[in-house]
């Protein structure tokens, strides 16, 4: 353990033994996990939360999923006039 408290743990992983510990060395912390490095937090002892780098995943968007199901109005585009006179387009 270094003198702060953090300690590197095995396969690329830093433990950190408080979360005051993880509030001090925050930025530090964000460093590490740029760098690959995933940081462990315990609390009270025990392991409470894992910071890692986060990888986006890919949404999957199936075209043609509402077909049918969404009907607009043949008015839709027709602003009521009431609606209309209040923003000034009468």
């Amino acid at each position: 353990m270094t003198r702060s408290g953090l300690v590197s743990g095995k396969g690329g992983s830093m433990i950190v033994n408080t979360i005051t510990e993880a509030k001090a060395h925050f930025s530090a912390l964000i460093a590490k996990v740029l760098e690959g490095e995933e940081v462990i937090i315990k609390k009270a002892g025990k392991p409470v939360a894992v910071l890692n780098k986060y990888t986006p995943r890919p949404i999957k968007r199936i075209s043609g999923v509402l077909k049918d199901q969404i009907i607009i109005a043949n008015d839709f585009d027709e602003l009521p006039s009431d609606i209309a006179s209040a923003f000034g387009m009468e």
